[in-house]
């Protein structure tokens, strides 16, 4: 099968188009044909040999795919040949053939194109899992949401607006892509080159309460300025640490306001853990996508044979939404 095989790790100049083995569905999986794949930030973490795929998933790029069922594996049950699928993958996106478990396919609405299915794996259940099971954010809540035009960052402005409308959210973003964002229904939008410490902005915004969830991605630079915006009972969400790993925390505040600090990822969870996630998902968010009030923002479409020119693009970080990358 042609696929996108690294040429030794690196900058973009290590992606190549080749020949790789078409994989074979082990119990529990099926083999899908991929039309679609997205590019993720973690995606470049890789290629730079900074981010290994989980023991027994594929070395192959690309962490969620949409096509159609090729082929069952032992043990597959209520999918047959020929469904149109979506699902997250521990690897292997960046290919014609792609195995992934059964528990981690969603049926792609009727009202949804491959590419739009192909944005919605990861960005989309990332900002699910984080925003609303393990950060716990109800209507009526206020919400910081880093990272102001990336993938995961529409993603969870689109859910909060639609699966908790009443909720106010904070986005901190480059100037470029503020009015985009505040399109998206941002109830606040901080200039993050002008404002490198929000929380003053925060308090002023929340009356002094502090807001209820925090999800972030920038780690150790943001720390303290995200543990100063945090009100009482106050969840902060990790889930990258693009700035470093190491900064002071203040203990004493933390306890007297029972704040909660939490890590997380989503690639290396069990495929039990990922499987209930997605069943959760599935159930409470996809109705939005099947009826269009959640539509996928793409930014740009690029053939497999333009990897290049799409990795690029995410490095230079000037796209809003997702980056797809189209395989058949």
């Amino acid at each position: 099968m042609k696929a996108v095989l690294l040429d030794g790790f690196g900058g973009i100049e290590v992606l190549k188009v080749g020949e790789a083995a078409r994989p074979v569905p082990a119990e529990g999986q099926v083999l899908v044909k991929v039309v679609a794949t997205s590019i993720n930030r973690p995606d470049l973490v890789q290629r730079e040999g900074k981010y290994p795929p989980p023991p027994g998933d594929s070395e192959i790029l690309g962490l969620e795919v949409s096509g159609t069922i090729e082929d069952l594996g032992p043990g597959v049950s209520g999918w047959q040949v020929g469904d149109r699928v979506m699902s997250l993958v521990g690897g292997g996106g960046y290919a014609e053939y792609a195995v992934a478990y059964a528990s981690h396919l969603m049926r792609i609405p009727e009202s949804m194109s491959f590419e739009e299915a192909a944005c919605v794996c990861e960005s989309y259940i990332t900002a699910f899992l984080n925003v609303f099971m393990i950060g716990g954010l109800k209507d009526g809540n206020t919400t910081i949401l880093h990272g102001g035009g990336g993938g995961v960052n529409t993603a969870a402005l689109q859910l909060c607006k639609a699966l908790v409308p009443a909720t106010k959210m904070i986005v901190t973003a480059h100037p470029s892509k503020m009015e985009r964002v505040k399109g998206l229904g941002a109830d606040l939008v901080i200039d993050y080159t002008q404002t490198p410490d929000f929380s003053e902005v925060v308090k002023e915004f929340t009356g002094k309460k502090g807001v209820d969830v925090i999800l972030d991605h920038v780690g150790a630079k943001y720390l303290a300025p995200n543990m100063n915006s945090l009100g009482y009972a106050g969840r902060l969400v990790i889930i990258g640490v693009i700035s470093g790993i190491k900064a002071e925390l203040n203990l004493a505040l933390m306890m007297v306001k029972r704040q909660q600090i939490i890590g997380s990822v989503l690639r290396s969870r069990p495929v039990k853990d990922k499987g209930e996630i997605v069943a959760e998902f599935t159930r409470t968010a996809l109705p939005k996508f099947a009826d269009r009030t959640i539509v996928p923002i793409i930014e740009k479409v690029f053939t497999l044979d333009q990897v290049v020119d799409a990795h690029r693009m995410m490095e230079e970080d000037k796209h809003f939404g997702k980056i797809v990358l189209k395989i058949s």
